[in-house]
């Protein structure tokens, strides 16, 4: 195979905000893989609350180079665990592993779902992402994108206000995600009001290594909670099922669609709730995101709805959530520049 990178800053249309950041715009790095005439794409962006940087992950890569161009273009599940046995990150990993993929799909002349033996005659909804920020500005940007779904980021001492005022604008459904800011009690007493407003669950209310408070919270709150900063790799899983009632899959954090896919089985296996989020990438990101539909009970895959402007084209998500599919196979990406 034949490997290339691409870096990137993508626009965001809007100042996003969380609990513990604020950023206008996203760095990612693109990496293209090429076999027999057909290019695969795959994406991880840069994360400073799990320090990762662009110029580490292009070192990373560069320097496995030799052993990623040598690999079998059809066998991607292997070339996961030789970058893994090679100490890659996750986030390495993970471009590298949506590209193989995506690859191979192309390769085969089928969507990556089909070759899992999955359709898409149901899958959830996609959520859109309404970041921290002052009240009205909220307000407005749920006006100005209308959804079904909206996913509500907060960590304020004014958070069931806020969500108050939300509700007055809307009947949609809601989902709120504290990213590690409250306290046990705090999330036990927020989701009494919450559940009223008719928000549908919590995500990571407390810091990531708070199991002990976790275990009080999902004892004593009528939300169900989903672990995000909780779950990162597929060891996490166990875990996570004594102490959240779902688990939320970032590719990036897992290292891709490969350890993904093993982590769905286990929370199934586990009686968990299942769903996979973005990090704000690019459509290259959340087409292979999409891939997964069928097997997920929620999705978070509107990081490419929030940009200014895309890199890539592949996924569709028109209005009300229906979700278009290239027919290129793979996960369906093509650079757009």
């Amino acid at each position: 195979m034949e490997l290339t990178l691409h870096s990137f800053k993508l626009t965001l249309a809007h100042s996003f905000g969380i609990s513990r950041e604020r950023y206008d715009e996203q760095p990612t790095l693109i990496i293209s893989l090429s076999h027999d005439g057909k290019t695969g794409y795959g994406e991880a962006t840069s994360n400073p609350y799990y320090g990762v940087g662009i110029s580490n992950l292009m070192q990373e890569i560069e320097e496995a180079r030799g052993l990623i161009e040598d690999a079998s273009a059809y066998d991607p599940e292997t070339l996961n665990k030789m970058m893994r046995d090679h100490n890659l990150s996750s986030f390495a990993c993970c471009a590298v592993d949506l590209a193989a993929w995506d690859l191979f799909g192309k390769l085969e002349g089928k969507s990556l779902h089909e070759i899992w033996g999955t359709t898409m005659d149901t899958y959830p909804v996609t959520n859109y992402t309404i970041g921290l920020d002052t009240t009205e500005i909220m307000v407005s940007k749920m006006k100005e994108f209308p959804w079904p779904v909206y996913k509500i980021k907060l960590g304020t001492d004014r958070d069931v206000a806020i969500i108050t005022e939300l509700r007055k604008h809307t009947d949609a459904v809601f989902r709120v995600d504290a990213n590690c800011a409250w306290t046990a009690r705090e999330t036990i007493d927020n989701a009494l009001a919450l559940k009223e407003l008719g928000v549908e669950f919590i995500e990571q209310p407390l810091p990531a290594d708070d199991w002990e408070g976790m275990e009080r919270v999902l004892h004593h709150c009528v939300l169900p909670v989903i672990a995000d900063e909780s779950c990162l790799v597929e060891s996490d899983v166990a875990r996570c099922a004594l102490h959240f009632n779902g688990i939320n899959i970032k590719l990036t954090k897992c290292g891709g669609l490969t350890p993904a896919r093993r982590m769905i089985r286990s929370a199934r296996d586990l009686g968990l709730e299942v769903m996979v989020g973005c990090m704000t990438e690019s459509t290259v990101g959340i087409s292979a995101i999409a891939q997964l539909l069928p097997e997920l009970d929620y999705v978070d895959m509107d990081g490419a709805m929030l940009l200014k402007s895309d890199i890539a084209s592949g996924v569709r998500i028109e209005a009300g959530g229906r979700v278009i599919l290239p027919s290129t196979g793979g996960s369906g990406v093509s650079l757009l520049q």
